[in-house]
Protein backbone atom coordinates (compact mmCIF):
# COMPACT_ATOMS: atom_id res chain seq x y z
CA UNK A 1 0.00 0.00 0.00
CA UNK A 2 1.23 3.47 -0.85
CA UNK A 3 1.50 6.38 1.57
CA UNK A 4 1.10 10.11 1.13
CA UNK A 5 2.12 12.81 3.60
CA UNK A 6 0.26 16.13 3.62
CA UNK A 7 2.32 19.05 4.94
CA UNK A 8 0.53 22.29 5.83
CA UNK A 9 1.32 25.87 5.05
CA UNK A 10 1.94 28.53 7.64
CA UNK A 11 -1.62 29.59 8.38
CA UNK A 12 -3.83 26.52 8.31
CA UNK A 13 -3.61 22.84 9.08
CA UNK A 14 -3.24 19.89 6.76
CA UNK A 15 -7.00 19.48 6.39
CA UNK A 16 -7.74 23.06 5.38
CA UNK A 17 -9.09 24.06 1.99
CA UNK A 18 -6.91 23.07 -0.91
CA UNK A 19 -4.88 20.58 1.15
CA UNK A 20 -7.99 18.66 2.16
CA UNK A 21 -8.84 17.90 -1.43
CA UNK A 22 -5.24 17.46 -2.56
CA UNK A 23 -4.84 14.78 0.11
CA UNK A 24 -8.06 13.14 -0.99
CA UNK A 25 -6.56 12.42 -4.43
CA UNK A 26 -4.09 9.78 -3.17
CA UNK A 27 -6.72 8.53 -0.69
CA UNK A 28 -9.14 7.83 -3.55
CA UNK A 29 -6.28 6.02 -5.32
CA UNK A 30 -5.99 3.61 -2.37
CA UNK A 31 -3.13 5.27 -0.47
CA UNK A 32 -2.94 5.85 3.25
CA UNK A 33 -2.81 9.60 3.82
CA UNK A 34 -0.88 10.96 6.80
CA UNK A 35 -1.81 14.55 7.60
CA UNK A 36 0.93 16.31 9.51
CA UNK A 37 0.26 19.48 11.47
CA UNK A 38 2.98 21.60 13.03
CA UNK A 39 3.70 20.54 16.60
CA UNK A 40 6.74 22.63 17.49
CA UNK A 41 6.88 26.34 17.92
CA UNK A 42 7.27 28.00 14.54
CA UNK A 43 10.03 30.49 14.02
CA UNK A 44 8.78 34.07 13.83
CA UNK A 45 10.50 34.94 10.57
CA UNK A 46 9.10 32.44 8.08
CA UNK A 47 11.39 33.36 5.21
CA UNK A 48 14.71 32.81 6.97
CA UNK A 49 16.98 29.83 6.19
CA UNK A 50 16.53 28.37 9.69
CA UNK A 51 12.87 27.72 8.88
CA UNK A 52 13.88 25.06 6.35
CA UNK A 53 15.62 23.12 9.13
CA UNK A 54 12.58 23.53 11.39
CA UNK A 55 10.19 22.25 8.69
CA UNK A 56 12.45 19.29 7.92
CA UNK A 57 12.76 18.46 11.64
CA UNK A 58 8.96 18.30 11.80
CA UNK A 59 8.49 16.21 8.63
CA UNK A 60 11.48 13.82 8.80
CA UNK A 61 10.10 11.76 11.74
CA UNK A 62 6.84 11.23 9.83
CA UNK A 63 8.78 9.98 6.81
CA UNK A 64 11.04 7.84 9.00
CA UNK A 65 7.96 6.00 10.27
CA UNK A 66 6.85 5.05 6.77
CA UNK A 67 8.27 2.52 4.38
CA UNK A 68 8.56 2.86 0.64
CA UNK A 69 8.45 6.08 -1.31
CA UNK A 70 5.61 8.19 0.04
CA UNK A 71 4.20 11.03 -1.97
CA UNK A 72 4.64 14.44 -0.34
CA UNK A 73 1.95 17.09 -0.73
CA UNK A 74 2.94 20.45 0.72
CA UNK A 75 1.43 23.92 0.69
CA UNK A 76 3.56 27.06 0.86
CA UNK A 77 5.63 26.64 4.04
CA UNK A 78 5.38 22.89 3.47
CA UNK A 79 7.50 23.36 0.33
CA UNK A 80 10.44 23.99 2.68
CA UNK A 81 10.51 20.17 2.92
CA UNK A 82 11.63 19.98 -0.73
CA UNK A 83 15.14 19.18 0.52
CA UNK A 84 13.82 16.04 2.22
CA UNK A 85 12.04 15.03 -0.98
CA UNK A 86 15.27 15.54 -2.92
CA UNK A 87 17.42 13.61 -0.40
CA UNK A 88 15.00 10.70 -0.30
CA UNK A 89 14.00 10.78 -3.98
CA UNK A 90 10.31 11.22 -3.15
CA UNK A 91 7.67 12.36 -5.62
CA UNK A 92 5.85 15.50 -4.55
CA UNK A 93 3.08 17.96 -5.19
CA UNK A 94 3.98 21.49 -4.11
CA UNK A 95 0.97 23.81 -3.86
CA UNK A 96 1.89 27.50 -3.94
CA UNK A 97 5.57 26.74 -3.23
CA UNK A 98 7.72 29.56 -1.95
CA UNK A 99 9.90 30.09 -5.01
CA UNK A 100 11.20 33.48 -3.83
CA UNK A 101 13.63 32.14 -1.23
CA UNK A 102 16.79 30.52 -2.60
CA UNK A 103 16.71 27.24 -0.66
CA UNK A 104 13.35 25.99 -2.00
CA UNK A 105 14.29 26.27 -5.71
CA UNK A 106 17.76 24.88 -4.88
CA UNK A 107 16.18 21.82 -3.25
CA UNK A 108 13.75 21.41 -6.13
CA UNK A 109 16.69 21.58 -8.52
CA UNK A 110 18.32 18.63 -6.70
CA UNK A 111 15.21 16.45 -6.95
CA UNK A 112 15.48 13.19 -8.84
CA UNK A 113 11.84 12.21 -8.41
CA UNK A 114 9.13 14.04 -10.34
CA UNK A 115 7.15 16.84 -8.73
CA UNK A 116 4.18 19.01 -9.62
CA UNK A 117 4.25 22.76 -8.97
CA UNK A 118 0.94 24.64 -8.61
CA UNK A 119 0.75 28.41 -8.34
CA UNK A 120 -1.11 31.52 -9.37
CA UNK A 121 -0.08 34.62 -11.26
CA UNK A 122 -1.26 36.91 -8.44
CA UNK A 123 0.89 35.11 -5.85
CA UNK A 124 3.99 37.17 -4.99
CA UNK A 125 5.79 33.97 -3.92
CA UNK A 126 5.31 32.33 -7.35
CA UNK A 127 7.78 32.60 -10.23
CA UNK A 128 6.41 31.26 -13.51
CA UNK A 129 9.71 31.10 -15.38
CA UNK A 130 11.49 29.40 -12.51
CA UNK A 131 8.66 26.89 -12.04
CA UNK A 132 8.81 25.92 -15.71
CA UNK A 133 12.58 25.61 -15.49
CA UNK A 134 12.37 23.31 -12.47
CA UNK A 135 9.69 20.86 -13.58
CA UNK A 136 7.79 19.74 -16.66
CA UNK A 137 4.76 19.44 -14.36
CA UNK A 138 3.46 22.95 -13.72
CA UNK A 139 -0.05 24.27 -13.27
CA UNK A 140 -0.38 28.03 -13.25
CA UNK A 141 -3.74 29.64 -12.61
CA UNK A 142 -4.27 33.15 -13.98
CA UNK A 143 -5.15 35.72 -11.30
CA UNK A 144 -4.94 33.17 -8.44
CA UNK A 145 -3.40 34.46 -5.22
CA UNK A 146 -1.37 32.54 -2.63
CA UNK A 147 -4.54 30.86 -1.34
CA UNK A 148 -5.44 29.94 -4.94
CA UNK A 149 -8.44 32.25 -4.81
CA UNK A 150 -9.36 34.14 -7.97
CA UNK A 151 -11.37 37.35 -8.30
CA UNK A 152 -15.08 37.03 -8.91
CA UNK A 153 -17.71 34.72 -7.55
CA UNK A 154 -16.62 32.00 -5.13
CA UNK A 155 -17.65 29.43 -7.73
CA UNK A 156 -14.70 30.60 -9.83
CA UNK A 157 -12.34 29.66 -6.99
CA UNK A 158 -14.11 26.33 -6.58
CA UNK A 159 -13.43 25.72 -10.27
CA UNK A 160 -9.73 26.36 -9.56
CA UNK A 161 -9.88 23.75 -6.81
CA UNK A 162 -11.37 21.25 -9.25
CA UNK A 163 -8.67 22.08 -11.79
CA UNK A 164 -5.93 21.46 -9.20
CA UNK A 165 -7.47 18.13 -8.13
CA UNK A 166 -7.60 16.98 -11.77
CA UNK A 167 -3.98 18.12 -12.29
CA UNK A 168 -2.81 16.13 -9.27
CA UNK A 169 -4.63 13.03 -10.47
CA UNK A 170 -3.17 13.40 -13.97
CA UNK A 171 0.32 13.96 -12.54
CA UNK A 172 0.06 10.79 -10.49
CA UNK A 173 -1.12 8.92 -13.59
CA UNK A 174 1.83 10.28 -15.57
CA UNK A 175 4.40 9.16 -13.01
CA UNK A 176 2.69 5.83 -12.33
CA UNK A 177 1.96 6.50 -8.67
CA UNK A 178 1.24 4.45 -6.68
Amino acid sequence: MADAVVIPGGRNGSSAGLLEYAGDVPHFRGATVHRHDWVGERPRELFEPAVESWVCSEVAPVLDGLGGQPLLIGKSLGSFAAGLAAERSLPAVWLTPVLTVPWVPAALGRATAPFLLVGGTADPLWDRALAQELSPYVVEVPAANHGMYVPGPLTDTIAVLARVVVAIDEFLDDIGWP
